[in-house]
């Protein structure tokens, strides 16, 4: 069944859609759009740009989350007159079932996916969604709008919440909070700022907050209800997750944000520890690659910020090899080398913030070493591993300088692994 055009829109609609942007959520988009019948044009850094006199030609805007609030057509739509929304919040008019949603500075991917798991282990209908690379508008169209017995497990960025008009979530799961993407927020506090957008549109007693998150909204003077506290940190060991990924921190934190969620939603809290047992981290996710000569290989792609990189180094009893580097998102790198330096014995740099970072490591004392490819840090690395001695990617930056995504770089770093293997066999 087409879902229905909600009334707020339709005469926005009378004139063709532009669609900015044609990515996943751009192309998820064009699929909505499709299935109601009505005329789009995309526009995208390599066609058309969008200009005042073809601004004239539309009556409702729908952009990707890559485009800020600040691009130059989303200021040539508004002056215009358009209305403009984020795929996110576009699709979610067309949602009919129920939506939690799943945001943080780390965790929220793997977050979704647990309670998805979850949720589908309990016989429930549930989708990941989102953020996490299926866009909401996509599960629409897949789902004809949904049904009241589907969830959409929804993660959010602060891309996705800081320009929200019409989303609204059942429920929302706050893992944590800490530096990140400061390449586009101006400061800090900008950055809660752009995720509490969310907090106000989630269903009175539907907020879970993790440990961090109470405490940046004490300093930001934002109102938490003791309800949405859920400590998430120094919290002892669950004996019951002890075989699982949850045993240890940061894995831990997630799932105190979900048995609070699923606790206060009435569900069954064995349900949600069976699941736990089952429940597997996806790729590129602290993963263990191999061991080589003694030596342990270590795949945390997925680590883009400073937080994760602390995090993933914390794991290990004695001081590891790290590869780390990328393209900035902002923050203070001489705070976040010495943060880490006693929790790292040499770091071999990548990427457009090479130069930055080695300069924070002198500062530091930290042995470093420059490398051109991602390859030479893997070789580089293997030269000075011996015995017990871990070599972990945990970039802390993002991918775009040298790789598609964050997945491209962790394939790669597997692929040099395994290469390297072979030759410590061939010895």
């Amino acid at each position: 069944m087409t879902p229905a055009i909600p009334t707020s829109l339709r005469s926005t609609l009378t004139k063709p859609v532009a669609v900015f942007g044609r990515g996943v959520s751009g192309e998820g988009v064009l699929a909505l759009l499709e299935k109601w019948g009505v005329p789009a044009i995309v526009y995208d850094r390599t066609g058309t740009p969008f200009t005042p006199e073809v601004a004239v030609s539309h009556g409702l805007v729908v952009f990707a989350p890559g485009f800020p609030p600040n691009h130059p057509w989303l200021v040539t739509a508004v002056a215009a007159g358009l209305e403009c929304l984020g795929e996110l919040d576009f699709a979610s008019l067309f949602w009919r079932g129920r939506i939690v949603a799943v945001t943080g500075t780390n965790g929220k991917t793997t977050l979704t996916e647990f309670l998805t798991h979850a949720l589908r282990q309990a016989g429930e209908n549930a989708h990941a969604t989102g953020n996490i690379g299926r866009p909401l508008a996509r599960l629409v169209v897949d789902r004809s709008g949904g049904t009241d017995h589907e969830i959409a497990v929804c993660e959010v960025s602060s891309f996705q919440a800081e320009t929200m008009q019409h989303f609204h979530a059942d429920a929302t799961l706050w893992t944590n909070f800490a530096e990140d993407h400061l390449e586009r927020h101006p400061g800090l506090e900008a950055y809660f700022s752009a995720k509490w957008n969310l907090v106000v549109r989630t269903t009175e007693d539907g907020f879970f907050a993790g440990s961090s998150v109470i405490a940046h909204a004490r300093k930001f003077n934002r109102t938490l209800p003791r309800s949405a506290w859920v400590e998430t940190e120094g919290v002892a060991a669950d004996p019951r997750l002890e075989a699982t990924v949850f045993a240890n921190y940061p894995q831990r934190e997630n799932y105190l944000l979900a048995a609070a969620w699923w606790r206060a939603s009435g569900r069954e809290p064995a349900e949600l520890a069976k699941a736990a047992d089952s429940f597997r981290l996806g790729r590129h996710r602290m993963t263990r690659v191999g061991a080589i000569d003694g030596a342990t290989y270590w795949n945390d792609s997925k680590a883009t910020n400073f937080h994760a990189v602390e995090a993933a180094v914390s794991q290990f009893d004695r001081p590891v090899l790290l590869i780390a580097g990328g393209r900035t998102k902002g923050g203070g790198l001489s705070d976040f080398v010495k943060r880490l330096a006693p929790a790292v014995r040499e770091i071999f740099l990548i990427g457009e913030v090479s130069a930055e970072l080695a300069a924070a490591c002198v500062r530091e004392n930290l042995p470093h070493v420059f490398c051109e490819t991602l390859r030479e840090a893997v070789q580089r690395a293997a030269e000075q591993a011996g015995s017990g001695d871990h070599v972990v990617l945990s970039p802390g930056f993002a991918s775009f300088d040298m790789f598609h995504d964050y997945q491209d770089r962790g394939h790669q770093f597997e692929q040099f692994v395994q290469e390297l293997g072979k030759t410590a066999n061939l010895r």
